[in-house]
């Protein structure tokens, strides 16, 4: 008999569910996955309008696309009027949020992002949240100050001999990424990280301290999605031999990842939980409804011009999983209407009915 599924529940229990694969089983995790949504969050899926600013990047993750030394990708950067045209368009679908995400570029100025920012909140109202990676504090606290609301920097496993193995460490050092979550609460942003399912090396029991991490550090948004190696990388080529005993190597599929979202969504229910992009990718069918059913409560509409979109190719396929951003907005709307879901309204920030921790 498995554990019950309770908020507090050890990482021992989150393990073994982990590893559960009886379908009258797992059926039973994703009722209580859905139950605690619906009970927390409510039913309306919050929609954030996402913008890939730019595909510079300075660092050499061993599964990215778009990592520097990709010398076959063409880069570019977006303009500020491309950047605040998209962004109106999110207004114009009633989405409550924009985010903007590229790759560690430097390239970005503190002062003309900060100029964006102040100009989108001025014409918008929306809340705006960053997704650029590792920068200087201080550029966190420009851009907070003129409105920034929220800052996603996904930590991709609690491991850190794991991270080792497939992050080189950037210019400059490595550094802690759950320590800078919390200097980006302190600064006055909902913080967001998250992990990768499947990554090569990634154990069960990693990959349930990563679940505990979550809950430990009391996030307001959870990125969760299945690994997806790019053929242009060096684990997408093999030329990385990252290997544990086959029982214990996580699956990155479909099921594995909503396992994961649907144990976060009981461990930490008042979190925002996104349907992500890696999920309707490897399964453009029902992916993305298969997420909000197990939990999930967001959902990010790619908002960036095509002509960059494609250029945005973190991994194989993902400009694919969302047609123009007209299209998808209104196939969107009849997805969540045949699973009784609408979209939310205002800016969908993270409702806390209990007391930090």
């Amino acid at each position: 008999m498995n554990p019950p599924l309770t908020r507090d529940m050890p990482r021992e229990a989150v393990e073994t569910w982990l590893r559960e694969t009886d379908p009258e089983q797992l059926a039973l995790l994703w009722a209580a996955a859905d139950r605690t949504r619906r009970e927390w969050v409510g039913d309306d899926v919050h929609l954030r309008g996402l913008v890939e600013i730019s595909n510079y990047c300075v660092r050499e993750c061993a599964y990215c696309g778009i990592r520097g030394p990709n010398r076959g990708l063409s880069r570019y950067r977006m303009t500020a009027a491309e950047i605040l045209d998209a962004a109106g368009q999110a207004r114009e679908f009633g989405y409550g949020t924009v985010v903007l995400q590229s790759g560690e570029d430097y390239g970005i100025e503190t002062a003309w992002l900060a100029e964006i920012i102040r100009q989108m909140k001025a014409k918008t109202g929306l809340a705006v949240t960053l997704s650029l990676g590792e920068r200087p504090e201080a550029d966190w606290a420009a851009w907070r100050e003129v409105g920034a609301d929220r800052y996603l920097l996904k930590f991709e496993t609690s491991d850190e001999e794991l991270y080792g193995r497939i992050h080189p460490p950037r210019p400059g050092g490595d550094t802690d990424r759950r320590l800078q979550l919390r200097r980006l609460r302190e600064l006055g942003y909902e913080n967001g990280g998250g992990v990768m399912v499947g990554l090569p090396g990634q154990s069960f029991a990693s990959l349930a301290r990563d679940i505990e991490t979550f809950r430990e550090m009391d996030l307001d948004m959870i990125g969760v999605g299945p690994f997806i190696a790019h053929p242009e990388t060096p684990l997408g080529r093999g030329e990385i031999e990252v290997k544990i005993e086959d029982a214990d190597q996580v699956p990155s599929t479909e099921t594995m990842a909503c396992r994961v979202v649907a144990l976060t969504r009981i461990v930490c229910p008042e979190a925002n939980l996104p349907s992500t992009t890696a999920l309707e990718t490897i399964n453009r069918e029902s992916g993305r409804t298969s997420g909000l059913q197990r939990g999930a409560n967001v959902v990010m509409p790619n908002l960036t011009p095509p002509h960059f979109r494609a250029l945005y190719d973190i991994y194989p396929e993902k400009s694919l999983a969302q047609p123009d951003a007209a299209s998808f907005h209104l196939q969107l709307l009849d997805q969540l209407a045949a699973i009784d879901r609408a979209p939310g309204r205002g800016r969908g920030d993270r409702v806390r009915r209990t007391s930090s921790t």
